[in-house]
């Protein structure tokens, strides 16, 4: 089953525009799928096989003219080999073709240190999240209820393939832990870093306390904050930071901990079934990251930085989500209940009562079906919750 990516009009521009482009995301989102599927004719080339990996370190500039094509070529996984990118940048300066070469990365950090190094200027970088509510809506494939999708996931596999999701996120757990974050840092005791893993499943949509997690995991606190950036950087978690615009002092500057796919972290908090989601202690804090995340894609997938924040001061209000723009910005509540109640816009009051120079777009997302007007904010279904970024963003 081929699913089409929103992403992928952004990638045609940006082949059009620059000498290379770099597709970063998780590992299986899906990237090299989407590259072989816009440039069918470029010469595909994979990194993670050892025998290919070994000749271009050994030999890159070989490397590279033992793979002649007119069009161009695909390097997937460029973080193995990251020293080929110094040799793509004189062949690059040399051909002067635009979109030759299209380069894939799972690793963030690595990646991007590189592409700052030597391709500064002659690439694009673009970010590929696992499958957004609006591409599993126009594939048919959007689930009945939030809590299934939540703990299905997004991963391309457990769609295209009909991969059982309890079977792809263990693997894929085993898999990270096993080799990608030696690949990132030596961490001798696995076991340990894989705790620390189950232990910020259990933190989802909890302010950061990386005393009180490093406590909890025995680690002492530089270890932890290590292992987050490890967990940033090859985007298993990411960190939702707090508007503080006009608030000074008042408001919790400390960020947000969210998973980029909800699947993975139900994998690590061991719930085995949808139906485990309806009476589970983190349901709440796993549709909020499931919604956030989406945001992200959203953002990503017009090529566009993610502009999301969130707002709690220290009498404990809070608005779950800030998107922010040029002309406004848009406080969004997200709520796990089906039904809407009243009280579910106070803070939204507040917000404005604060906030009475800025024009504000109040949202609400609730794990109903049916989309809602009220006076106090325009109230979307989790469905439809997928197209709020185009929305928001065409008005400006």
């Amino acid at each position: 089953m081929i699913i089409r990516r929103d992403l992928t009009e952004s990638l045609k521009k940006a082949a059009h525009f620059f000498r290379a482009v770099a597709i970063l995301g998780p590992r299986q989102s899906g990237k090299t799928t989407l590259a072989q599927q816009t440039f069918p004719h470029h010469r595909y080339i994979s990194l993670e096989d050892i025998d290919v990996r070994t000749r271009a370190m050994n030999d890159p500039r070989l490397f590279l003219q033992e793979y002649p094509t007119e069009h161009g070529i695909i390097l997937d996984e460029i973080q193995h080999a990251p020293d080929l990118l110094s040799y793509i940048q004189t062949i690059v300066d040399q051909e002067k073709k635009n979109g030759f070469f299209i380069i894939t990365g799972s690793q963030n950090l690595l990646v991007n240190q590189a592409v700052s190094q030597t391709l500064a200027g002659r690439l694009a970088l673009l970010t590929l999240y696992p499958l957004s509510i609006d591409e599993l809506n126009k594939a048919s494939l959007l689930q009945t209820t939030i809590e299934e999708i939540v703990y299905k996931g997004c991963y391309p596999a457990v769609y295209a393939e009909n991969m059982p999701p309890e079977k792809v996120y263990a693997n894929y757990i085993r898999t990270y832990v096993e080799r990608d974050v030696r690949q990132l840092k030596n961490i001798s005791d696995l076991n340990l870093f894989q705790r620390f893993l189950q232990l910020c499943a259990g933190r989802i949509g909890q302010i950061l306390n990386v005393s009180s997690l490093a406590n909890d995991c025995g680690i002492d606190p530089k270890t932890a904050r290590d292992w987050i950036s490890i967990l940033e950087a090859s985007y298993i978690i990411f960190l939702l930071y707090p508007y503080y615009k006009n608030f000074g002092k008042r408001v919790i500057k400390s960020p947000k901990l969210f998973f980029v796919d909800t699947g993975i972290a139900c994998s690590l908090l061991n719930i085995r079934n949808h139906e485990q989601l309806f009476e589970h202690y983190m349901r709440g804090g796993l549709i909020e990251s499931f919604i956030i995340s989406d945001l992200y894609k959203q953002y990503y997938n017009i090529d566009l930085k993610p502009s999301l924040y969130f707002w709690r001061d220290h009498q404990g209000n809070e608005i779950d989500c800030i998107l922010e723009e040029a002309l406004y910005v848009a406080p969004i509540e997200i709520k796990s209940s089906r039904t809407i109640s009243k009280s579910y816009f106070k803070q939204f009051s507040y917000w404005k009562d604060l906030q009475t120079n800025v024009p504000s777009h109040n949202m609400l997302i609730y794990s109903g079906d049916t989309d809602q007007k009220w006076q106090e904010a325009e109230v979307c279904s989790w469905k439809s919750a997928g197209s709020i970024v185009k929305k928001l963003t065409a008005h400006q």
